[in-house]
């Protein structure tokens, strides 16, 4: 590609090889619905790929995410993951798009969707619980997940309504620990049991990790085997549909980019991509992910050394808080594929300083 193109713009690589190999591990795996959470790339052959792969449930958290699902065609079911909806949405989601699975995790959010549905009985609302941290790279409890004693009062309020009613929990994204999966489902399982009523639905929610140079997280089978002993141990699965939200793991080996040096200065580099463009989890998780250099005239010498790289907007921050260990010889031309990209990248790009990566290609 670099041969051809010679490009001196930043280029996605999508590898659809990829996507359609992780589909196919959590099909496989998973003893549930698996959900593709879209928010992690929406890119519309990322979301083709997946669902030519098996994926056919989507989470969705926005009503852009739910109409692109909808585009895939039929066979598609999408799910509206987001505990805090606008009402117009709520709407809009529920008498266009035959959205019928909620997620809420607090009184006046059930209340808004009870609102906008009319009291439709045919919905299925997921109260979604906190779980404990320090197990992932970002903590979503932090910001949504109600506490114990008030999922089981939201449980029991969804049950007289004669709605469809499951628990729902995120152990936050990026999640090495394979037992906070297991953790998660004795909770719900403790909170069912407080509430005195039985769920139709459990929803074990993302969090799912990938593998960076800083990051080697246990075999995927792990999790898997983890939820499944959670699973026995509570037997929630009786008359329990399970769930999972996964975006990072599904996608993350699916896109690779490739950038070009612009400048060199002694041990620094400049590229065309950044920190605010798709390289900004590099200061958010603090990930590292895998780089080469590519050169297409010569060789490159095989000494190595760190480089702290920039990215190209006038922003002082736009730096990678990480050394980069390169060719002792890089220099403007050259070009660099950073690896294991495909979450949080191109859906995390701005268009600040007039920068934004937008060049996809596909790489078989």
């Amino acid at each position: 590609m670099v041969s051809v193109l010679r490009p001196g713009n930043p280029v996605y690589c999508v590898k659809p090889a990829a996507l359609r190999a992780a589909a196919a591990r959590f099909l496989e795996g998973f003893p549930g619905h698996t959900l593709y959470a879209v928010k992690c790339n929406p890119h519309p052959f990322v979301l083709q790929t997946l669902h030519e792969a098996g994926i056919v449930h989507f989470d969705g958290a926005s009503i852009p995410e739910i109409a692109a699902v909808r585009g895939l065609g039929n066979g598609t079911s999408v799910y509206y993951m987001h505990p805090v909806k606008t009402r117009d949405a709520i709407l809009t989601a529920y008498t266009v798009y035959g959205v019928r699975h909620f997620v809420v995790d607090h009184p006046y959010e059930l209340e808004k969707v009870f609102y906008e549905t009319n009291g439709a009985k045919d919905l299925v609302i997921l109260v979604r619980f906190a779980t404990p941290g320090g197990v992932a790279r970002y903590e979503l409890s932090q910001k949504f997940g109600a506490q114990p004693s008030v999922a089981a009062e939201l449980l029991q309020q969804v049950e007289r309504s004669g709605c469809s009613r499951g628990l729902a929990f995120h152990v936050g994204s990026q999640c090495l620990s394979p037992d906070a999966y297991r953790q998660g489902i004795g909770l719900a399982a403790d909170i069912a049991g407080r509430a005195g009523v039985q769920i139709d639905y459990l929803d074990v929610g993302g969090g799912f990790p990938a593998t960076y140079v800083n990051d080697v997280p246990p075999p995927m089978e792990d999790f898997f085997a983890a939820i499944r002993r959670g699973i026995d141990e509570t037997g929630l699965s009786k008359d329990c549909t399970l769930m999972c939200e996964p975006g990072r793991a599904l996608v993350a080996s699916g896109l690779s980019l490739v950038v070009q040096v612009q400048l060199r200065k002694e041990s620094s580099i400049y590229i065309n991509d950044g920190i605010y463009h798709s390289l900004s989890e590099t200061v958010t998780g603090g990930l590292s992910h895998p780089v080469r250099t590519i050169r297409v005239d010569g060789a490159l010498a095989a000494d190595k050394r760190n480089f702290r790289v920039f990215g190209p907007t006038c922003d002082s921050l736009d730096v990678l808080p990480q050394p980069y260990f390169l060719p002792e010889d890089i220099d403007e031309g050259d070009w660099m594929e950073i690896d294991q990209v495909g979450a949080y990248s191109n859906a995390l790009v701005t268009r600040f300083n007039g920068f934004a990566p937008d060049t996809f290609v596909i790489v078989e």
